[in-house]
């Protein structure tokens, strides 16, 4: 372990991701087993300013065991004690940082319809908060390795090895170096944000998708919706940097707008199941058809999970020059693959992406053209001759990407 780049990496956290100022609270979720890692965050937290650092530890073995023992009921209730963190987080509105570091096959042997149906059960009564709280503090996910995480990765190799190369990657996927990684994440942050820009001085209507492997689709956006990319704003102007690595220029498409046939180019990680050689088709804006070599079932349960899950809530651009997609390295985390190449998403939409989102309630943005889902579950389709044609409200038309990379 490299620990200068350590250290650079947990300040990127703090200063770059959550960026603490002096008073806030903040909290962590963090695996039991790197608590140690969570502890030097939190160390960092407090010499930026904190006035308060908690954390959250989870456990996947625990949550495997919950799911095998308890009862559906149980599992989709919501404890008085939680509504009442809910209640502290909306009227607080702390900090979040959240460090994955999640076993891709902890959950392979669970009962996903139970596991689906307790999140079902659970869902509408935490909603309401995670509404309210939209689009009003900061928050950041980032990732750490495990052996579990790292030897899925990089098989064949021992733990530490497995481990070690894990570390690496995640380093260069994060441009983290030894001395000046923050002066890394402003240039990258600006680049985005240029991007970004341009794409807004389009005032884009539709996107259509053409790729040599099947490719041939069409979605219409939102008129006056903003793209987002990099570092972004709460409703109050403190920035934060909500994922890192992050490579995606994205905004939100107009609900039940989008029609033809997309074909993913990489391995989908859903609740510890891998969804091999997939394709969605749409029509009036919905997926009417899914196709898979392998868990074809488990994403048509998915685009079920309630009534809009089968609609977009996102469009994301990323060339297929990024460092994670040049890595070479399927991460089996949608934080990572996602950034690989362009994608889309299935369900929630960005409401904070329209000029006055933050204020709306999520039924004002729905009847905006916000789809809104219990789900969130993003799907790679960029591709090396992947083309990309916008098209503005006036009808000009202008080539977005060419052979998989940006043309503007």
């Amino acid at each position: 372990m490299n620990e200068k780049k350590l250290q650079q990496y947990a300040e990127l956290l703090v200063k770059q991701g959550i960026r603490v100022l002096k008073g806030e609270e903040v909290w962590i979720t963090a695996s039991a087993q790197n608590h140690g890692f969570a502890t030097l965050i939190a160390e960092e937290c407090y010499k930026a300013g904190a006035k308060y650092v908690r954390i959250n530890f989870y456990h996947d073995k625990k949550s495997v065991l919950d799911y095998q023992y308890m009862k559906l009921k149980d599992l989709g209730s919501v404890p008085s004690y939680r509504i009442a963190e809910y209640k502290y987080m909306l009227k607080k509105l702390p900090s979040r940082l959240y460090i994955e570091d999640e076993d891709p096959d902890a959950f392979k042997d669970c009962d996903s319809e139970k596991m689906a149906k307790a999140r079902m059960m659970s869902y509408p009564k935490i909603k309401p908060f995670a509404d309210k709280m939209d689009g009003k503090y900061k928050w950041c996910i980032a990732a750490i390795p495990t052996a579990q995480w790292a030897t899925k990765v990089f098989p064949g190799i021992s733990e530490e090895e497995a481990i070690e190369k894990l570390w690496d990657a995640i380093f260069y996927t994060c441009r983290v170096e030894e001395e000046g990684t923050n002066a890394n994440w402003d240039k990258h942050n600006a680049y985005l944000i240029e991007k970004r820009n341009l794409l807004n001085s389009l005032d884009l209507r539709y996107l259509e998708y053409k790729s040599s492997n099947g490719t041939d689709f069409k979605v219409e956006l939102i008129k006056g919706i903003n793209w987002g990319a990099g570092v972004e704003k709460t409703d109050k102007g403190k920035l934060f940097n909500p994922n890192l690595p992050t490579e995606e220029v994205f905004t939100t498409p107009l609900r039940g707008k989008a029609e033809g046939l997309v074909v993913a180019t990489k391995p989908l990680s859903y609740e510890g199941k891998l969804i091999e050689d997939f394709s969605i088709r749409f029509k009036d804006g919905k997926a009417v058809e899914v196709k898979a070599r392998k868990n074809q079932e488990v994403l048509e349960h998915m685009i079920k999970m309630d009534e809009n899950a089968c609609m977009l809530g996102e469009c994301a651009l990323v060339p297929y020059t990024s460092p994670i997609n040049q890595s070479g390295i399927l991460f089996y985390n949608t934080l990572f693959d996602e950034n690989a190449v362009c994608h889309l998403a299935l369900g929630m939409g960005f409401k904070e992406l329209l000029p006055d989102g933050t204020e709306l309630t999520t039924a004002q943005a729905l009847e905006r053209g916000v789809n809104d889902s219990m789900i969130h579950v993003d799907f790679m389709i960029g591709s090396p001759d992947l083309e990309i044609v916008g098209e503005s409200f006036d009808g000009k038309r202008t080539v977005l990407f060419k052979d998989g990379v940006w043309a503007i």
